[in-house]
């Protein structure tokens, strides 16, 4: 992704001081739009809305954007050549592309912090301690790693559950209490039962792999989405 600037900074005007509201009440405005929202930041919700499982294969240097970018996938693996650095903090930037919301879930707040204060390179290993990549693996198997992944995400799975699944995971977990999350889950366990479930146990009891035809773009129940 290419941001160029030329006069002003990404056509808004120096003397314009966009507000936190503005932020709520515009954020589609063109001037806000174009101007001032964070364009990682955009890819990164396009992915948290995404219904599909996201993997990422880490090849070589992820590095500001290259690192928070990955941050709504799924799964992270690296390989033994990955590096990983939030460096904003060289910069005299901050984190973006929601990285904020993000990293101190997968890693821990105090974790997230300590690599942002730093802005050091990691090592594949160090992010692997701290559980930000699923795995290291060598540059040549990388690849080979995530479709097999990929794969037993998806082989006789069925989309619509897995769709609701990974949103239900992502959203639920932030909710004030088990009591929402319950509403939720009583919905789609509903709703699944009653289509994709009985293909899911009559398979089962066939001793033979499912056929799940429902499909996302048509066959979401009708509480989705419910944020």
């Amino acid at each position: 992704m290419d941001l160029t600037g030329e006069g002003n900074v990404f056509g808004l005007d120096e003397s314009q001081q966009p507000t936190l509201q503005d932020m709520h009440d515009r954020l589609d405005d063109p001037t806000i739009y174009n101007g001032v929202r964070d364009k990682g930041g955009m890819v990164v919700l396009a992915t948290y809305r995404c219904p599909k499982p996201v993997i990422g294969a880490i090849n070589g240097a992820a590095v500001g954007i290259g690192a928070t970018m990955t941050l709504p996938f799924d799964v992270r693996i690296a390989c033994d050549k990955t590096r990983i650095g939030f460096v904003f903090g060289k910069l005299g930037i901050v984190p973006e592309a929601t990285s904020g919301w993000f990293l101190p879930r997968i890693v821990g707040l105090s974790q997230a912090l300590e690599w942002v204060y730093t802005a050091e390179i990691l090592t594949p290993h160090a992010a692997l301690a701290a559980g930000l990549v699923r795995s290291v693996v060598p540059a040549d198997d990388l690849l080979d790693t995530a479709y097999d992944l990929a794969h037993r995400f998806t082989q006789n799975r069925s989309p619509v559950a897995t769709a609701l699944a990974r949103q239900m995971m992502y959203r639920n977990c932030g909710l004030a209490e088990p009591l929402e999350a319950h509403r939720i889950d009583s919905l789609a366990m509903f709703y699944t039962s009653k289509g994709e479930g009985k293909e899911g146990v009559q398979a089962f009891l066939d001793k033979r792999d499912p056929n799940f035809a429902a499909r996302v773009s048509r066959d979401m129940p009708p509480f989705y989405p419910w944020w």
